[in-house]
């Protein structure tokens, strides 16, 4: 017997449309990607410009921007040592057209060094990490030490007679500084400055002895004779300083590692094969000689990751700096 056509009726149709709407999230994930982006996509930068991160931060804005057609643009908003930008990441509307650079301080330092109104592990959706700024440990040439060994050594036959110098209370070398002391168990006396430059003209005088400080900011005089370096905080020797070997070899600690990378993360609720897309355009770009190449020059180490990947690396420095912070009584007036 011949049967007429099917014709869904409304209610029909609805419940189509719902199922349709419920089916794997793979249904709506595709078309989200596939139409993405539609319009310009905005990179909060917890800096001001002009600074180091904006090297970085073009090197990919550029080049995203060609491989998917629409404007990649920075909005500096710096303040609060990257608080405030990643308060307003953490606001954005989870569509893929916020994203913030952020950096291993704000994300896993600042929450337990202030009160901050963002959860770095609830509020932003990781997409992957970037680059890092790997830092070197160097003393002045009358301390008369070649190794971290002998500094050691020379620090626990002298508790509080040496002094180290930072870029402020809660910066990135001074929680080095500080992590470094509890795993060797001495007690370098923390100075603490207004900003890198008069903390290395005071290391430069021998004012202060030691410091752990970013490799872009120290390695003109390390190259000229003027401080002496001891090691990378990278867990791999450094291609920007040839010959320095790793702190984690030099004192015996496997796996000791500071390393202010920066990260790329959208808010959370960000639909996952956005968050897909943008790691596999991102990590295209960093692995091209073109971009390795300026970054190189800029004073970053190119870094990849799968989101899940940069996800483990907060997780686990949220709790060693959670303990740092804590065991110091590291306070942020």
């Amino acid at each position: 017997m011949n049967r007429p056509p099917f014709k869904a009726g409304r209610r029909q149709v609805l419940a189509l449309g719902a199922a349709t709407l419920v089916a794997p999230g793979i249904v709506l994930g595709q078309a989200a990607a596939g139409d993405y982006p539609k319009q310009p996509i905005r990179v909060i930068i917890p800096f001001a410009a002009g600074g180091p991160t904006d090297v970085l931060a073009r090197a990919i804005s550029v080049k995203l921007s060609e491989r998917l057609g629409q404007p990649v643009l920075n909005d500096n908003r710096a303040g609060a040592g990257g608080n405030i930008a990643a308060e307003a990441a953490a606001r954005a509307t989870p569509d893929g057209y916020t994203l913030m650079l952020g950096t291993a301080g704000i994300l896993t330092a600042n929450p337990h060094l202030s009160k901050v109104r963002f959860d770095s592990q609830k509020d932003f959706a990781p997409i992957g990490l970037t680059a890092g700024l790997s830092s070197i440990m160097v003393v002045h040439p009358s301390l008369n030490v070649k190794t971290v060994k002998e500094l050691i050594a020379l620090a626990k036959s002298k508790p509080d007679a040496l002094s180290y110098g930072s870029s402020g209370n809660g910066s990135a070398s001074h929680l080095a500084m500080e992590r470094f002391n509890r795993e060797v168990g001495v007690s370098i006396q923390h100075i603490p400055y207004k900003g890198a430059a008069p903390a290395v003209n005071d290391l430069l005088s021998g004012t202060v002895q030691v410091m752990l400080i970013g490799l872009p900011t120290i390695m003109p005089h390390v190259t000229s004779g003027r401080v002496i370096p001891l090691g990378v905080s990278s867990l791999k020797a450094s291609p920007l300083a040839p010959g320095v070997m790793p702190l984690a070899d030099a004192m015996g600690v496997p796996g000791f590692e500071v390393n202010n990378w920066i990260a790329l993360v959208a808010p959370a609720g960000t639909p996952k094969a956005i968050i897909t897309k943008l790691n596999a355009e991102v990590m295209g770009i960093l692995r091209t000689p073109e971009v390795r190449d300026q970054l190189l020059k800029g004073g970053f180490e190119p870094l990849t990751s799968t989101p899940e990947q940069l996800a483990s690396q907060i997780d686990i420095e949220l709790t060693v700096w959670r303990k740092v912070i804590k065991d110091a009584g590291i306070k942020i007036d």
